[in-house]
């Protein structure tokens, strides 16, 4: 799951995912409360299956991404999920609370479009490929 409110963003992502040979299954939420809903949703639903991994900008619309962390970190069925921050930021404050709420890793976006293509590949590759992640229904 990608959540992420900049269209030049989410279009980098998908061809970064698209070019990096995985089978990836992208779902796309533009704003952080939508984002909290559909995911309260499918974590009530048992035949639901959740998303392997999140990428989560810090900055969005209505619920920013701090606070989507801090939820899906507090969160008896979500918090299994790891989310990776992936932000513009590179502010000790930003590091301090997303590591602080448990993000399990903080990226910052390259603004080179190889660079940021690279960023999404070494993702991919450590996340899906060699950590092992919980199941997720």
């Amino acid at each position: 799951m990608l959540v992420e409110d900049n269209p030049g963003d989410v279009r980098l992502t998908q061809e970064a995912l698209r070019e990096s040979g995985q089978n990836v299954q992208l779902i796309v939420q533009m704003d952080g409360q939508e984002a909290i809903e559909l995911l309260r949703g499918k974590a009530a639903t048992p035949s639901a299956t959740l998303p392997d991994l999140i990428l989560l900008d810090l900055n969005l619309p209505r619920t920013d991404g701090r606070e989507i962390l801090l939820y899906l970190k507090t969160d008896p069925v979500l918090k299994r999920i790891p989310v990776i921050v992936l932000t513009t930021s590179i502010a000790d404050q930003d590091i301090l609370i997303c590591y602080g709420a448990h993000a399990n890793c903080m990226v910052s976006k390259p603004v080179d479009f190889d660079d940021f293509f690279r960023s999404i590949d070494n993702i991919l590759r450590f996340w899906l490929g060699t950590a092992l992640l919980p199941c997720t229904r």
